[in-house]
């Protein structure tokens, strides 16, 4: 479904079920497997997505401020590095960080386009519609979809930048990670460039501080998940039932953020027709976080077929963007 007017273009690529599509399948996958786990894109109804905004103004949560820092210093120079006239930005929610971008695209003189990825139909029209209110001229070309799976209908327009921010490809284990770099690498033309953003590897306290904040919004947040399967899958989860955990993997340079159980449980999903089997304190994985090195981020770019051209941190190595251009 496509949806146009004179500066906004909006794409629909969603499935039958929308943003839920894939859940049952997912859950029933996930809490078959020996050791439970389930993917962390379904903490994101409403809720989850109201607390995370919540998360990323605490004070022990450093990434987002931190690479807002880093945009805000360095966007003149990642323009000036990738010489865009189309932003491209998976998962791009509200756009809040994407604007130090635009501000330096249009003040180079080049900014055209801007292609928001996002799953939410509902965010992607209202920040089209601020957007273009913004900067004259602009055009806006949404596609709402999830990008993991549709990566390929993303509109391909030489000159671009496509940026992929929050260091959300610490989501990915390192198979899927190397296949998805290399989906965007075949996507980009030769003047093409990628800017990731990426948390980086630090002090195990820094970073258990960050996921195990004194609030516990995190870990409200952690157990949204099974408000989402109790609304979505008619599941009796008893969510005061489960305990956030979080902690630093150091042989895996990842966060690991799992529910334990703190007793044993029973829990029917009505809609799946099936019933899992929770021991006391068995755990179920909700997320990783991998954290980088500089050097294991260019492995990575080289296993898909990328080559890492510059690099920005902040001045105590909290997180990086880089930029990237196909080998």
């Amino acid at each position: 479904m496509t949806a146009t007017t004179d500066q906004i273009e909006i794409e629909v690529h969603l499935p039958e079920g929308g943003t839920w599509a894939g859940l049952a399948e997912d859950v029933r996958e996930g809490l078959s497997s020996p050791f439970k786990e389930l993917p962390p894109k379904y903490f994101y109804d409403d809720r989850g997505s109201e607390l995370f905004e919540r998360i990323t103004e605490l004070p022990e949560y450093y990434p987002t401020r931190t690479e807002r820092r880093i945009l805000a210093d360095g966007a003149a120079e990642i323009v000036a590095a990738a010489k865009p006239t189309t932003l491209i930005e998976l998962g791009s929610g509200a756009a809040a960080k994407t604007r130090r971008l635009l501000d330096a695209m249009q003040a180079a003189g080049s900014l055209e386009t801007y292609v928001p990825v996002d799953i939410s139909e509902e965010i992607t029209r209202r920040v089209a519609a601020e957007l273009v209110s913004e900067y004259d001229g602009l055009r806006v070309h949404g596609i709402v979809c999830d990008y993991e799976t549709h990566l390929e209908r993303v509109p391909r327009e030489e000159g671009a930048l496509i940026a992929f921010l929050g260091g959300t490809i610490g989501n990915f284990r390192p198979g899927p990670r190397r296949s998805f770099l290399a989906r965007i690498a075949t996507l980009m033309y030769p003047g093409d460039r990628f800017l990731l953003g990426t948390d980086l590897v630090k002090g195990r306290a820094v970073l258990e501080a960050a996921y195990n904040d004194s609030a516990g919004i995190t870990a409200e947040f952690n157990k949204n998940v099974l408000h989402v399967l109790n609304r979505e899958l008619d599941a009796d989860f008893d969510v005061d039932g489960f305990e956030h955990v979080a902690f630093w993997d150091a042989d895996n340079e990842w966060m690991d953020i799992r529910l334990r159980s703190l007793r044993e449980q029973f829990i029917d999903l009505r809609a799946l027709d099936m019933r899992s089997h929770f021991a006391r304190n068995e755990e179920m994985r909700t997320e990783i976080s991998t954290k980088f090195t500089r050097e294991r981020l260019e492995a990575s770019y080289a296993d898909a077929g990328l080559e890492p051209v510059e690099w920005w941190t902040d001045p105590d190595d909290l997180f990086a963007l880089s930029l990237a251009k196909p080998v």
